[in-house]
C-alpha cells in the first residue's frame, strides 16, 4: 500500500498544505489505495511534504508523485484532452503553484492576526521558553523566501491585486464546466481544487478569500470536490 506523508487536517482544510492536498487528490483520481502518515516530516527527502512510500520507492514532490503514478500505474490524468487543453491545464496548474501560492503564504504567515489563527499552532511542539524565538526565525525565513521569489517585494495591496487576477483567471477558465477542462477531472484539477479550497478557508481573513468568494463557480467547484472525494470532511465543515 502507498503511504503518503501529510501534515494532517488543520484550519478546516483536508491539509494546510495545498501540495499535500494535491497529492491526495491525485491518488484518489487514480483510484489508488493509500494510507496517511503525519510523522514523516523529519525524514522528508527534500525537506518538504508531501512524499510517498510506494512499496519502498520514495517519491518526493507532488508533481513527481503524479509522474510516478502515470508511469507505474499507467494512469493518464489528462485522458481525452487535446494537446492545447493539456497545455492550458499545465499553465493553470503552474499559475497556482508558482504565483498564487506565494500570495497565500504571505497572507497566512506575515499577517500577524492570520498567523496567530493558523501557522502559530504549528509551534506548540516547541518548548515554551524558546517558542517565540523559533516563531520569529521561521517567519523571517518565510519573508526572505517571498522576497527572493519576487512577490514579497510588493505591497500587501499589490499582492492582493495579483492574487485576485489569479482567481479571476481560474474562474474564467472554469466557466460553467463542472471541472477545469470539462465533465471529467483532469490532473490539473487536483491542484486547482487544493488552491481554491485554501483560498476559501474561513480560518483566515484575507483579500484572497474575499476574491475567491466573489466567484460562485469557484465555491461550487470546491463544494463539488469535497462532496465527491472528501465526504466526511465536507459533513464536518
Amino acid at each position: 500500500m502507498i503511504t503518503v506523508y501529510t501534515f494532517g487536517p488543520a484550519f478546516g482544510l483536508v491539509d494546510p498544505s495545498p501540495f499535500v492536498t494535491k497529492a491526495l487528490m491525485l491518488l484518489k483520481l487514480a483510484g489508488l489505495v493509500y494510507r496517511e502518515d503525519t510523522k514523516g516530516f523529519g525524514k522528508a527527502p527534500k525537506g518538504k511534504l508531501p512524499y510517498i512510500d510506494d512499496d519502498g520507492t520514495i517519491v518526493a514532490d507532488s508533481t513527481f508523485i503524479r509522474r510516478h503514478i502515470e508511469k507505474k500505474y499507467k494512469f493518464d490524468f489528462d485522458k481525452g484532452l487535446s494537446d492545447e487543453q493539456r497545455g492550458i491545464a499545465w499553465a493553470v496548474e503552474k499559475m497556482c503553484e508558482d504565483h498564487l501560492y506565494w500570495a497565500v503564504v504571505e497572507a497566512r504567515w506575515l499577517d500577524d492576526a492570520n498567523f496567530e489563527r493558523g501557522p502559530a499552532t504549528f509551534f506548540k511542539i516547541a518548548p515554551a521558553p524558546i517558542r517565540p524565538v523559533v516563531k520569529m526565525m521561521v517567519r523571517r525565513k518565510v519573508r526572505q523566501n517571498l522576497h527572493g521569489h519576487g512577490l514579497g517585494r510588493h505591497s500587501k495591496e499589490e499582492i492582493a491585486e495579483l492574487a485576485r487576477r489569479d482567481l479571476d483567471s481560474l474562474a474564467a477558465v472554469l466557466g460553467t464546466k463542472p471541472y477545469l477542462m470539462g465533465n471529467t477531472p483532469c490532473g490539473a484539477d487536483a491542484t486547482v481544487f487544493a488552491f481554491v479550497t485554501g483560498a476559501l478557508c474561513t480560518c483566515f481573513e484575507t483579500p484572497i478569500r474575499a476574491a475567491a468568494e466573489a466567484h460562485a463557480n469557484l465555491v461550487a467547484y470546491r463544494d463539488r470536490f469535497m462532496q465527491q472525494f472528501f465526504p466526511e470532511a465536507a459533513k464536518a465543515a
